[in-house]
Order: C-alpha cells, then sequence, then structure tokens
C-alpha cells in the first residue's frame, strides 16, 4: 500500500469525522467542505512557509488557524440556521459551501480559479496522529454526559428537552466541532496535494464525506475510520486486479455502497459488539448522588389562572384554575378530548398558552424554555411514549438524569479519577430508578425491544431519574392489559406513599380514585368539577360527562367502577 492512501485513508476518515459530529445530533450537514475550504486556505496564506516535508513547527500553527477559523465560520452559520431541520439544514448549509466555494475562485487573495501553490508537509505519520487525536476525542465523547445528550436529541428532540437538556447550546456545540473537524482536514489536504484549489471543496466532496460516514456508521466512533478505509482502498483494489475501465470502477464502488446500505443500516460500525453502560454490583443506596432542594411540604408548586389555550375557532382549555402543593397527588381526568394533555403541555412549557397566568417552580411556563422547566424540577411522560429507541434502558435514565449528574466530558479527555466517580454515581443513581420501577433485569436492552408495558414504566424510571419536585404522568396506563395496569398502579400509589407531588392524566379512572389526594376533572376544556375522590364519584355532572344523560340517572355514582373497567 502506497503511502499516499494510507494519508488519503486517514484524510476521508477526518473529513468524515466532521460529518460525525453532526449526524450524532441528528443534524444533517452539508456545509463542511465550506468550513474545510475557508480554513484550507485562510492557513495556507497566513502560515509561514514550511522548510521542509515533516516541518511539524509551521504545519500546527496552520492546523490551529484552520481549525480556529473552521469553527468560528460554523459558528456564524449555525446561528442562524439551527432553528432548521432535515433536508431545510441540508439545503442551507450547502448554499453556504457552494458561496465560500465561488467566493474563492473570484478571489485573487486565494489565486481564484487556479488556487495557490502549498509546500507538502503532510506524511503519513501525521495524517495518522491527526485522525487518532480526531478518533480519541469522540470516543471519550460517546459515552459522557454530553454524548448522551446528543444521541437523545438524535432519537427524539422533544423528549430531550422535557430530560433538561439545552438542545440549542447542545446543537451549536456539535456544529462547531463538526466545523473545526473540517478546518483541520482543510489544513491536511492543503498541505499533502501542493495545489489547493476551491474545486478540491465542491458539492462531490462534501457527498464524499457524508457518504463515507455513513458507511462508516454514524452511530458508532469507529465508524468513519471503517468507511473512510473502505471507500479509498475500493479504487485500489479495482486497480490491483485490473478494472481500470471508467464506468466499472464508479459502478463496482456503488453496488458495494448499495449493498452496505440495504444489509447493514448501522453501517461497517454495526458489525463491531456495542460496548453498553455496565452497571456495577453493588449500587448503593444513594448516598453518592446529590438530589435537588424540593419545595416543603405545602407550599404551592403548579399556579394556573384563568389558563386558555385556542386553536383557531377551537377552545383547547378554558378559563382553567388549578393549584398543586407540594407532597399532593392530584388526578386530572376527563372523557377523550376534554383538554387534559394540553393543559399539562402548557404547564411543562411543550405549548405556549394562549392567555392566562401560569407559574410553576419559579419559571413562567409559555416565556419560559422547556428545558428550563426541566431544569427547574419538572419531570414528564408522554401520552404517546417518548423513549429514545437505539438506546438501551439505562441510557435512557441516564439522560433524565442529565439536569442533577455532573458534566464529565472535559475530564474523561484527561482521565481524571472525579470523572470516573461522577459517572460511577450516576450511574448507580440509573438503576436504582430501573429497579424502583422493576426493569433492574432489562437495563441493557434497547428501548424498542421492551414490551409496551415496560417502555411505559422505563418512561417513569427516566422521569424519576430527574429527581423532579413535580411529576407529570400522562396516561401511563394507556394500552396496558389488567395485570399491567395493576403492578403500575402500586408503584404510582408507592411514589405518591414517599411524598412525591404528582400530577396524572389517566383513564382509568379506579386507578385515580385510589391513588390522588385530589381530582379535577375536565370536559370541554373546562374544570367541571374538583374535590376528594368520594366527592368526584358522587358528583351527578361528571357522572352526566362521562356516561351521557339518560345513562347517568341509571348509573348512579358508577364512575368508579367504569373508569376500573377501562
Amino acid at each position: 500500500m502506497s503511502t499516499s492512501v494510507l494519508v488519503f485513508i486517514a484524510l476521508n476518515a477526518i473529513l468524515a469525522y466532521s460529518f460525525y459530529a453532526v449526524l450524532v445530533a441528528g443534524q444533517l450537514s452539508l456545509g463542511q467542505a465550506g468550513f474545510a475550504a475557508i480554513g484550507g486556505f485562510t492557513a495556507a496564506r497566513l502560515t509561514p512557509a514550511p522548510a521542509d516535508i515533516g516541518d511539524l513547527p509551521a504545519l500546527l500553527i496552520a492546523i490551529a488557524i484552520g481549525m480556529v477559523v473552521g469553527a468560528i465560520a460554523a459558528v456564524l452559520l449555525g446561528l442562524p440556521t439551527m432553528h432548521l431541520r432535515g433536508v431545510f439544514l441540508a439545503i442551507a448549509t450547502l448554499g453556504f459551501a457552494e458561496a465560500v466555494r465561488i467566493l474563492l475562485i473570484n478571489s485573487e487573495w486565494t489565486g481564484g480559479a487556479n488556487g495557490m501553490s502549498v509546500p507538502k508537509v503532510v506524511t503519513p505519520t501525521i495524517a495518522w496522529v491527526c485522525l487518532a487525536i480526531v478518533a480519541y476525542w469522540f470516543w471519550r465523547q460517546g459515552p459522557s454526559s454530553y454524548g448522551r445528550a446528543l444521541a437523545a436529541i438524535r432519537e427524539d428532540e422533544l423528549a430531550a428537552r422535557s430530560m433538561g437538556v439545552d438542545v440549542g447550546r447542545h446543537r451549536l456545540s456539535a456544529f462547531v466541532s463538526a466545523g473545526a473537524v473540517a478546518g483541520l482536514y482543510g489544513v491536511l489536504w492543503a498541505y499533502f496535494v501542493r495545489l489547493l484549489a476551491p474545486e478540491d471543496f465542491d458539492f462531490a466532496r462534501a457527498i464524499d464525506g457524508l457518504v463515507t460516514a455513513v458507511v462508516g456508521g454514524s452511530t458508532a466512533w469507529i465508524g468513519p475510520i471503517l468507511g473512510g478505509g473502505f471507500l479509498t482502498l475500493v479504487p485500489e483494489v479495482q486497480r490491483a486486479i485490473g478494472l481500470e475501465a471508467g464506468w466499472i470502477r464508479p459502478f463496482i464502488a456503488s453496488a458495494l455502497l448499495l449493498v452496505v446500505i440495504l444489509f447493514l443500516p448501522g453501517g461497517l460500525g454495526s458489525l463491531i459488539p456495542r460496548r453498553g453502560v455496565r452497571v456495577g454490583a453493588d449500587v448503593g443506596t444513594g448516598d453518592d448522588f446529590a438530589g435537588r432542594p424540593h419545595p416543603p411540604a405545602g407550599e404551592p408548586v403548579v399556579q394556573v389562572s384563568g389558563g386558555n389555550k385556542d386553536y383557531g375557532g377551537v377552545h383547547a382549555v378554558r378559563d382553567v384554575d388549578l393549584t398543586v402543593h407540594s407532597g399532593e397527588v392530584v388526578g386530572l381526568i376527563g372523557p377523550n378530548g376534554a383538554g387534559k394533555t394540553t393543559l399539562v403541555n402548557m404547564i411543562s412549557g411543550v405549548i405556549a398558552p394562549s392567555s392566562g397566568r401560569f407559574e410553576v417552580l419559579g419559571t413562567n411556563p409559555g416565556r419560559t424554555k422547556v428545558h428550563k422547566i426541566a431544569q427547574a424540577g419538572v419531570s414528564r411522560t408522554f401520552q404517546h411514549s417518548k423513549l429514545f429507541p437505539r438506546l438501551s434502558a439505562l441510557e435512557n435514565v441516564l439522560v433524565g438524569a442529565h439536569t442533577i449528574s455532573r458534566p464529565t466530558f472535559l475530564r474523561r479527555l484527561l482521565w481524571l479519577p472525579s470523572a470516573r466517580r461522577d459517572e460511577t454515581a450516576a450511574i448507580n443513581h440509573a438503576a436504582r430508578c430501573l429497579d424502583r420501577v422493576g426493569l433492574s433485569e432489562q437495563a441493557r436492552t434497547h428501548a424498542s425491544a421492551l414490551s409496551y408495558g415496560d417502555q411505559r414504566r422505563l418512561e417513569i424510571a427516566r422521569a424519576l431519574a430527574s429527581d423532579p419536585s413535580l411529576l407529570i404522568l400522562d396516561e401511563p396506563a394507556a394500552g396496558m392489559n389488567h395485570v399491567e395496569a395493576d403492578a403500575l398502579s402500586d408503584l404510582i400509589a408507592g411514589l405518591a406513599a414517599q411524598g412525591l407531588t404528582i400530577l396524572l392524566i389517566e383513564h382509568n379512572v379506579g386507578m385515580v380514585m385510589k391513588t390522588c389526594d385530589r381530582i379535577v376533572v375536565l370536559n370541554f376544556g373546562e374544570v367541571i368539577a374538583t374535590g376528594s375522590p368520594q366527592e368526584i364519584a358522587d358528583n351527578p355532572v361528571v357522572i352526566e360527562a362521562y356516561l351521557g344523560g339518560d345513562e347517568a340517572e341509571s348509573q348512579g355514582s358508577a364512575v368508579g367502577k367504569v373508569g376500573s373497567d377501562d
């Protein structure tokens, strides 16, 4: 294998890492070619000419310049485009890359379309050392709280926000990492090919980097290396066996790419067994993991006054007044379409109210971002389960502990003992949360592989991991059989007995009657009754709302029975 092939494998892998940096956060960006071009040309112009090949001091200066310039360009592009998703982000970033290329072609400072001559400095050793450093960065990033937050954003952005993850900041930081790595690639490319031209960073180069990352595996840190080696060596193998015809080489390469995508959707990295987070033999009692301070019993946790939510002419919630005190378990019931989920979505900040005053643990939903409300102590489940399917049960719960666990990524890079201690404490805490819901044996199982009932319990474990001051459960027993529902009822009752403040939405009225201190009934977006379970069971207005007028007269106070049979 020639030295040039070794260098190109390393360079292609580094370019792929610039795409991997954003793919792990669920972003599809094609601006990396532009970052590489800006970094490469700026470094080549500003760096003193190296004395000879292997002149490390000059190359280090160039690398520093290229990475800083690439990161700055990523910030400038990322700030206005971070609200874009999917193909819209791809189009916007591709437009940036093409604009950079055209600007370089028409700039005398860069030599225009002819490019500029750059001394050859990069050797295979230098290229692979740079690749090793980049790979090390992403290897240590993955199991950290920062890496898990990026994975959570990729899997379900709304759920990540509700777990206290600042999605905007994390997405921008991933974008900056991509810009810095792309800048590194641009510098190494410039100091290896001798003649640096704007056409080196065209649309085809961006697609090459993306394909390399996807083929290698966009969720495995070693994927870009595998993809870089695979796609760089394919043409060399073709050449070695004499397949030099122009159409044969791209045909075979495309066919191999298609095979990988069809039969290995996780990329080549999926062939390597993934080592998940492991739980120690002794998870302790919780003394090693500090929680958050909670409001004293009886203090208002939720205060809603005149809450309204309108969708055009539809009034989903009308003039709702609601107060939940610390240590209280409040049930929120009503027929389908009564506005229950809309109300808790406003309380947790997921949607903004049309009018009214909302105050939750010192925050103002509607004006406060979702992750800030979660950081204040609000945790929730969703009406339709929102787990992170490709993460294990334990990793899902670790994301839930994001707001109360200490960041470890930078300390992991330096192998500091404190990072190991904090990670162990977080893992033990997550394991205890799994044990509370009876899922200890499923800790390493992917969330997507769990049964429906176990998925609902896992969502509760993830919500509990943040040590919430307010736990919102949105129809946790929906779709469960009687055995699963009974087990879940016992779990909720146990949490309530421990003094946890709970706001429970549930159609199983029997569970609500047995568990809650107070019940609020909604119908057509309005509060029609509030009181103790017995008062609600005997309330004729509630009975009519559930059963209809004629049947209500004959059923009397059968709400509890009907609810328990749902």
